[in-house]
């Protein structure tokens, strides 16, 4: 084999995160509340969802013609089925199929769409706006990179991230699926290198400081085009 195949060939292999997050779901990694499928305390715990839903609810009903948004990573769905009624139609996709399956069985609106896709792989459906809520966070920055380049089709890319209190080195390298870059006191910022995310504006949509010194969590809205 060449060097020229064996790259290429390197290119291709899969990253580990459908099997990490199937991992998550099925030992219970982030928490268990009685349910097949958990996200964890960053998709049920009020202090950080409502603040959350009441922006994006914001942001969503600005609009005199409803958007069709994108959930890029929907979870257990516990965040998403409070935004449906306010868009025109909302996808919500995961990796995981199990999961939306689960999701496809308890949750049922006209202009609700599931799908399991690779977002890092897969062609992403049509919309207006990408919600990406604690996702990339998880994710390497070659994984990174390769979902950012997808992104340049919505009008809107709204990211939230869980990143360091104060001032970091943002974007550390990690392994996808295995934690985030708080462990070495990192987070990301998708306007600085690697990635460089090209925007046309950016704003700051809501910041939670977390207590115990944990972090902030910071909502963006990045406007492409």
């Amino acid at each position: 084999m060449s060097k020229k195949e064996n790259k290429i060939r390197k290119a291709k292999k899969p990253w580990p995160t459908k099997d990490a997050m199937k991992q998550v779901y099925e030992m219970k990694l982030w928490g268990d509340n009685q349910s097949n499928f958990y996200s964890g305390t960053g998709s049920h715990n009020p202090e950080i969802v409502n603040p959350y839903i009441d922006i994006i609810t914001s942001f969503l009903t600005s609009f005199k013609n409803p958007l069709v948004v994108c959930d890029l990573g929907c979870g257990d769905f516990n965040v998403g089925k409070e935004l449906v009624k306010y868009t025109k139609k909302y996808i919500a996709v995961d990796i995981v199929p199990e999961l939306i399956e689960y999701n496809k069985e308890r949750f049922n609106e006209e202009n609700l769409e599931f799908y399991c896709l690779d977002i890092a792989t897969d062609d992403l459906p049509f919309g207006d706006c990408a919600l990406l809520r604690q996702v990339l966070q998880h994710l390497s920055n070659a994984e990174v990179e390769s979902i950012i380049s997808r992104l340049t089709g919505f009008k809107y890319v709204i990211v939230t991230e869980h990143i360091p209190e104060g001032d970091f080195m943002p974007n550390i390298e990690i392994i996808s699926g295995q934690g985030t870059r708080l462990k070495k006191q990192s987070g990301l910022n998708l306007l600085a290198p690697p990635f460089y995310f090209k925007a046309k504006e950016e704003k700051q949509l809501l910041s939670i400081i977390l207590k115990d010194h944990k972090g902030v969590i910071v909502t963006t809205c990045y406007k492409i085009y």
